[in-house]
């Protein structure tokens, strides 16, 4: 069990490392040696984990879905909003989140992955909007599928004109005005009168999220290889 745990360890370290990679280089001047000097493991332990610098790129853009879910919440449209808004909240300090924006829209890497994050995206809103028009909250018009990869496409597209023209320093701003130009179109109007669609609402989602795994943060960018921990 510890030689696992430490596997995984070593696993989750190179993922970062990568992603902070791939965040700042784009996948085609991304190189195995700059992830092997940031994780600060042998280039044996990376091959051991990961085939390739595609793989890499694939684990990369699969760990956001590792993730736990935004908390639950008896209105499925406030987690809709919620799960954007924490991505959102994300997307500037966490490498594994940028990385994966990032690789999806690098036309560099597109010939390379075969695949991006959208896809996963999507679905997860889907089913969210399935089960809200289950509880009656969605207007008779909405098609979840429609909504949802409107949603992902408009997300994205919001994140690249922030990182733009601002760094991203109004990325939930932009965002925030997203959902508040949508929700009108999808919501039944009892429902859109309860949201919280404010542009602090990632952040206070994700330290909600924080404070149910005992307050601790998440390993993003910490993560380190203990002393004398041996590499894969």
């Amino acid at each position: 069990m510890a030689r696992q745990e430490r596997a995984l360890r070593t696993r989750r370290l190179i993922l970062e490392a990568a992603a902070s990679v791939f965040d700042e280089c784009g996948y085609e001047r991304a190189t195995i040696g700059e992830v092997v000097a940031r994780a600060g493991v042998t280039r044996g332990a990376v091959y051991f984990h990961f085939a390739s610098k595609r793989d890499l790129a694939q684990g990369v853009i699969e760990e956001q879905f590792e993730a736990e879910a935004v908390p639950e919440r008896p209105c499925k449209l406030q987690e809709f909003v919620d799960t954007g808004m924490v991505v959102t909240h994300l997307a500037p300090i966490d490498p594994l989140v940028s990385a994966g924006v990032r690789l999806s829209v690098d036309q560099a890497a597109e010939g390379h992955l075969g695949f991006d994050a959208a896809p996963g995206w999507i679905a997860r809103l889907e089913r969210l909007l399935v089960a809200a028009g289950e509880r009656g909250e969605l207007l008779p018009h909405v098609v979840p599928a429609d909504t949802a990869g409107l949603m992902t496409a408009s997300w994205v597209g919001v994140q690249l004109q922030s990182q733009r023209f601002t760094g991203r320093a109004d990325l939930a701003d932009r965002v925030a005005t997203l959902y508040r130009h949508l929700m009108p179109s999808i919501a039944v109007p009892g429902v859109l009168a309860c949201l919280d669609l404010a542009p602090d609402r990632g952040a206070r989602v994700y330290a909600e999220m924080v404070a149910a795994r005992g307050g601790s943060a998440p390993e993003g960018a910490t993560a380190t290889r203990e002393a004398g921990e041996p590499a894969e």
